[in-house]
């Protein structure tokens, strides 16, 4: 088996596990604190990375040597509060339209770099990028006479979720991919240790069951996606995350008895070829600006 079948192997894996705790996380957030559940997936989460810290050169003290303290300390708030709100989003709007406007985050990751990252951005990419706005306005699109004021939950999460990219590419110019991955894991677990016991909720011996899995799915998909970024460039990665859409829209249809209106997947189609441009022009860009210097 070559080595970039086996990435493709692990980022499938990865994101097929996602979609398996994104399912547990909705069933438990319609009954427990979307914050609760995440300070306990939080806990799991930072447990995994100190040990694995502890396996590198060096151990836990090279891994925590950064150069952008302050940065790494934001990139750990935005994601954890990323969670909070993805879940949120699960409980409250449903898993497949969620997925939809999640979508559109490479497109705002793109729209943010101009201005924060000092990129520059060619006719295709702002084509790109208003294609896929319009696609997002089509998922959002109201349905009835009213517009569903939950969805700018999720619009929030998008927005948190790119500038969280956004700051990982800002300390990558000085950290190392597991330095990042540090401080995503006990930064968070931080965080929500500090908020989450004010939503703590007694859960029914069968729940912490799937808590249990949620942890596990946790720390397994977050294993896979790293051994897929050691083999995998981004650009390789990043289109196959749109499988997180049709997942979250078989299981939500199938499971949670969700419905997919025609705006939502006219929209949808819209938003993922978008992305996938964006990304993959963002990727030709940056080889052909690295063979010129």
């Amino acid at each position: 088996m070559t080595s970039k079948t086996q990435g493709y192997i692990f980022a499938l894996s990865a994101l097929t596990i996602f979609s398996l705790q994104d399912a547990i996380s909705k069933h438990l957030a319609t009954t427990y604190p979307p914050i609760f559940v995440t300070m306990i997936r939080y806990w799991a989460f930072a447990l995994f990375t100190i040990i694995l810290a502890s396996k590198m050169r060096g151990g836990i003290k090279a891994t925590a040597r950064t150069k952008r303290p302050l940065l790494q300390v934001t990139r750990g708030v935005l994601l954890a509060v990323q969670v909070v709100l993805a879940i949120t989003c699960f409980a409250v709007i449903g898993l497949a339209r969620s997925q939809a406007i999640f979508s559109a985050t490479p497109i705002l990751i793109a729209l943010l770099a101009m201005p924060i990252l000092g990129e520059r951005v060619g006719w295709r990419r702002w084509a790109a990028i208003g294609a896929g706005l319009f696609g997002v306005l089509l998922i959002l699109k109201p349905e009835g006479e009213f517009f569903d004021v939950k969805l700018l939950i999720a619009v929030a999460s998008c927005f948190n979720f790119a500038f969280y990219v956004i700051a990982t590419r800002l300390v990558s110019r000085d950290d190392s991919s597991m330095t990042s991955f540090f401080y995503t894991g006990v930064v968070g677990g931080i965080t929500m240790t500090i908020v989450g016991p004010f939503y703590w909720s007694w859960m029914s011996p069968g729940d912490w069951g799937w808590m249990a899995l949620v942890c596990m799915t946790s720390i397994s998909s977050h294993y896979f996606l790293i051994r897929a970024y050691d083999i995998l460039d981004a650009a390789a990665v990043q289109p196959l995350t749109y499988l997180s859409l049709v997942y979250a829209s078989i299981i939500g249809v199938t499971i949670y008895g969700e419905t997919l209106s025609l705006n939502m997947i006219v929209g949808s189609v819209i938003v993922v070829a978008a992305g996938i441009f964006t990304v993959w022009r963002e990727h030709v860009v940056g080889r052909r600006t690295a063979k010129t210097n």
